[in-house]
């Protein structure tokens, strides 16, 4: 789709064309993952899912990615009607979803997940594993159709870990056997990679626990396996946070010495790219003079998507021309309009977001009232 109007000059970064890997896109604007709940009770692709990444492709996006998907018929799914790429009827039930967002001449990447601790809604099996069994802090999410606390998860053994890092690869292979463009790894926001990554959430006595060396072991072992699973041209990623969907004031206590440690060591895999999440923003953390995804780059020399309080084009353009990304991802953003990057080229402001967009179908009315509108004049 090609763009037009006084938002490319007005924002000629954000614009400019750019490749993550082999691939190619049109500008620097991506959708976020963003859980949706879609799914059927069994990890498929529905229709409601064709129409909603559909709405995205038609936006104007540089990219689109996938909501969290979980990786095994075990542990891996966090929240009722999420959808999996665990087995073949999953895998193939997003091929639909695929053709429509390639029709749009759109590339699609798949964020795959394991959920650890932080399950409330699992198809498969009971319980849930952990780094440690620390029952996670706060409450079950509502909006994921949880309630009450979550539940105290057992330590997962030594075998059981070889056996989701493999599941993390094999759900890598099936997603760009199906089709897609491009994978990125959840490694953040307090599902199982990011619970070893924690301090609190990681009271582990062998090699996986203790100093950050230690904890950031999880992520390399993921991620070293992820990047042999697909052709090197193949674009894999990790998305990194600090805080978490139930604790949004944890801070690395390393501060930028956890920084280099956590990012130099990616950075040593390489070829991959790095999606930092951070829900204040691209501001300057632990007394240096970049944000968290600033710091991904200088410390890692890999391709860096910021995202993070992005849906101010001109925060967007300032975080892409100040080295704080290559890339920049919109969740709250694009969920409250899809066409977004449509929008800001044309120069007309984008819809606002409420937090009754969390619904789907509200997404999709949003982009039908523009359409409409624009039909109108």
């Amino acid at each position: 789709m090609t763009l037009s109007g006084p938002g490319i000059e007005a924002y000629p970064t954000l614009f400019s064309p750019g490749k993550l890997g082999s691939v190619a896109l049109a500008n620097r604007a991506i959708v976020s993952p963003m859980t949706r709940t879609s799914a059927t009770d069994d990890g498929l692709a529905t229709d409601q899912m064709v129409d909603y990444y559909t709405e995205y492709a038609r936006g104007g996006w540089g990219l689109v990615a996938t909501e969290a998907t979980y990786i095994d018929e075990k542990y891996s799914q966090g929240y009722n009607n999420q959808p999996g790429i665990a087995n073949d009827a999953q895998q193939e039930s997003w091929r639909k979803v695929i053709d429509a967002v390639h029709g749009e001449g759109v590339p699609f990447f798949m964020q795959i997940f394991h959920a650890g601790a932080v399950n409330q809604g699992n198809h498969w099996v009971e319980g849930s594993i952990a780094p440690s069994a620390v029952q996670p802090k706060g409450e079950q999410i509502d909006r994921y159709n949880g309630s009450g606390p979550f539940q105290t998860p057992r330590e997962i053994s030594r075998d059981e870990m070889d056996e989701v890092v493999a599941g993390y690869a094999a759900a890598t292979r099936r997603a760009i056997e199906v089709g897609f463009d491009g994978v990125e790894v959840h490694g953040a926001n307090g599902y199982i990679m990011d619970q070893f990554l924690t301090t609190y959430t990681n009271q582990r006595t062998d090699d996986y626990g203790g100093v950050i060396e230690n904890r950031v072991r999880f992520h390399i072992d993921v991620m070293t396996a992820v990047r042999a699973a697909v052709d090197p041209a193949v674009p894999v990623g990790v998305r990194i946070s600090q805080t978490k969907v139930n604790d949004l004031e944890y801070s690395w206590p390393g501060g930028d010495d956890d920084a280099q440690i956590v990012f130099g060591k990616l950075g040593q895999i390489g070829n991959l790219f790095i999606d930092v999440s951070a829900h204040l923003g691209c501001a300057p953390v632990f007394g240096t003079d970049k944000s968290l995804a600033g710091l991904a780059k200088r410390h890692s020399g890999l391709t860096q998507i910021a995202n993070g309080k992005l849906h101010d084009p001109a925060e967007a353009e300032r975080a892409l021309s100040q080295g704080e990304g290559d890339f920049v991802a919109l969740a709250k953003g694009a969920l409250a309009d899809p066409a977004w990057p449509r929008k800001i080229a044309a120069g007309v402001e984008p819809i606002p977001f409420d937090p009754g967009m969390v619904n789907p179908l509200a997404t999709l009315a949003n982009t039908v009232a523009w359409r409409q509108l624009q039909a109108a004049e």
